[in-house]
């Protein structure tokens, strides 16, 4: 009973002095704040408590002080006022053991993880089979459904395959919209956050706060925080040390589906930056330090040796116009299918698709097989034989995707970096194939080779412009550069992160989908001066970010526009607590 009369009588106390004008900072500083906490804790007075922790000087005992507080709001029911109170703790370390605590009190929310870590096949089966069975294009329709936005996906078989995506359903749209139903809550829009902003700056620290937050709150995340609050483009990677942000910097605005039903922007049609996608390369290069990533679509070793022996048996046949379509898909039936093989990432993320994606359309570009822009001219259509001229022997092309960046930037404090170029770049290989199929790396690649590698990279914004994949690609380059640049000059040390929630799988689950194993051959056949050109190809992607990020490899900003750009990102007025972007 006396502990319970102090109580009272310290919270009498408080008010009168901060009724008096005397701060309650002053009595937090001259009597035992820890001691005056728990009296107010004992009588089930939160918001004294909560006042006198917040005014502790030492952040660490702060913390302390303020976990105790959230505690106690939990443990009587205050769930939301504790979860307020957790996002006060200034260490991520301190917060995420205040958050493993709060899950296991009585009535707590259940948690929700991340990303939809969901049973894709499953429900894919579910939908095809009770909406319309007879429209999808698994039965000869025109509708198809996908895990993720993107213009191919993985059938049952592990086949990659082409998509009509306009007629089709947004599959992480409809399990988005049950999440939102069971916990009975609708998706939030953020009308500032789609207001178009020439250089928005996104705090990863603060994003990881407001999403643990949220999960622990048992909600899924806001498009805003999915898309990282309509990023386009990263251009700056900017760092923080007194108040412990990190922050991405880049032009933002509006979003909405796109073509092939990609999230893109409403302004550039350019596909937005996506957290996922954030998460799996930083989980990936952070526990890899110096690895590589990414994918290969290659014929095998047995389908090139059948085709080589059906065209060697079919060579001097006159073929008829007629007859081209019928010869060209026995061609590729001898070729068979090629293997889809993922590396240095998990397959089943949307940045292995998106790695696949690119690096397929870019062979169908290639061999004529899908359209260019001007500028790009395919493979096959730049072949042009003199009358008697003997057409080239059978040619297993190798085209692949590569980094190109022309330097990373930074100020003196290296405090700031800014990414320059356009990211991307395709290289090539003419390959050599003796009698067996094997495919014999040569290091060399002829001249019609090489121009139509230049002229995707020189195009490839056009490209990008056309093909939203591509863009797509550019994304993922720019996050693996920007990772890499994290952990190799240790800025989340600078800034005290520890990425305990973006950085474990078992608190955010990135949503994974079936991986795509196999794709129908690349390959594709022409007439020049009535002689038969035979063209296969093979390649893939290849993300190796540590080079770019190497210390000597890292330019100064000798102007000060980079120095400039990043006072400019200290303005943060009117910044809520629980915000994490800002123009």
């Amino acid at each position: 009973m006396a502990r319970r009369i102090r109580g009272s009588w310290l919270a009498l106390l408080l008010g009168l002095m901060t009724f008096l004008g005397s701060p309650a900072a002053a009595f937090a500083e001259s009597g035992d704040a820890a001691d005056s906490i728990a009296d107010h804790l004992a009588v089930g007075e939160f918001a004294p408590a909560r006042r006198i922790a917040e005014t502790i000087e030492d952040p660490t005992e702060r913390d302390a002080q303020l976990a105790v507080v959230a505690q106690s709001q939990g443990m009587a029911g205050g769930h939301a006022l504790s979860l307020a109170t957790i996002g006060l703790l200034s260490d991520d370390r301190a917060r995420a053991a205040a958050l493993a605590s709060f899950a296991e009190q009585p009535g707590a929310p259940r948690a929700a993880l991340g990303g939809v870590q969901a049973d894709f096949d499953g429900l894919m089966d579910l939908i095809t089979s009770t909406v319309a069975p007879t429209t999808w294009d698994l039965v000869g329709g025109n509708g198809s459904i996908a895990p993720f936005e993107s213009g191919v996906r993985a059938d049952a078989a592990g086949v990659l395959r082409r998509v009509a995506r306009k007629p089709g359903m947004r599959l992480t749209a409809l399990v988005k919209a049950e999440q939102a139903r069971q916990i009975g809550e609708e998706e939030f829009h953020s009308a500032d956050a789609r207001r178009p902003s020439p250089l928005r700056k996104i705090s990863l620290p603060r994003l990881e706060r407001a999403v643990q937050l949220r999960l622990a709150a048992g909600q899924v995340l806001t498009e805003e925080m999915q898309f990282l609050a309509g990023l386009e483009k990263i251009r700056y990677v900017l760092v923080y040390p007194q108040s412990g942000d990190l922050v991405l910097a880049g032009p933002a605005g509006d979003w909405k589906p796109g073509p092939e039903g990609r999230t893109v922007s409403c302004s550039s049609g350019r596909p937005v930056v996506r957290l996922d996608d954030f998460i799996a390369t930083l989980r990936q290069l952070r526990a890899n330090s110096g690895a590589t990533f990414g994918c290969s679509i290659t014929p095998t070793t047995e389908g090139l040796a059948r085709t080589r022996a059906f065209v060697e048996s079919h060579r001097g046949t006159p073929l008829k116009p007629a007859d081209r379509d019928r010869w060209i898909s026995r061609l590729r039936s001898q070729l068979g299918r090629q293997t889809i093989d993922v590396f240095g990432i998990d397959p089943g993320t949307r940045v292995a698709q998106v790695l696949v994606e690119a690096d397929y359309r870019m062979k169908l570009v290639g061999m004529g097989l899908e359209e260019g822009t001007v500028g790009v001219e395919s493979y096959l259509d730049s072949i042009h034989l003199a009358k008697d001229q003997a057409p080239p022997p059978m040619d297993v092309l190798r085209w692949w995707f590569t980094m190109n960046y022309k330097s990373l930037f930074t100020t003196e404090d290296r405090d700031g970096f800014e990414l320059r170029g356009q990211g991307v770049q395709v290289q090539c290989e003419n390959e050599l194939l003796d009698d067996k199929g094997t495919r014999i790396h040569t290091g060399q690649a002829s001249d019609l080779n090489q121009a139509f590698a230049q002229s995707f990279t020189e195009y490839f914004t056009v490209l990008a412009r056309k093909y939203p994949v591509y863009a797509d690609l550019q994304n993922v380059f720019d996050l693996a550069l920007v990772v890499a640049l994290i952990c190799s000059e240790g800025l989340a040390d600078r800034v005290h992160w520890h990425a305990l929630c973006f950085g474990d799988e078992r608190v955010y689950r990135v949503p994974l989908a079936p991986p795509a194993k196999e794709v129908e051959t690349v390959i594709n056949h022409r007439v020049v001066n009535d002689r038969h050109v035979i063209v296969g190809v093979s390649g893939g992607v290849r993300v190796d970010p540590w080079s770019i990020v190497a210390r000597s490899a890292i330019a100064a900003d000798t102007y000060g526009k980079l120095k400039a750009e990043r006072v400019a990102g200290l303005a943060k007025k009117d910044l809520e607590a629980d915000s994490w972007w800002w123009d």
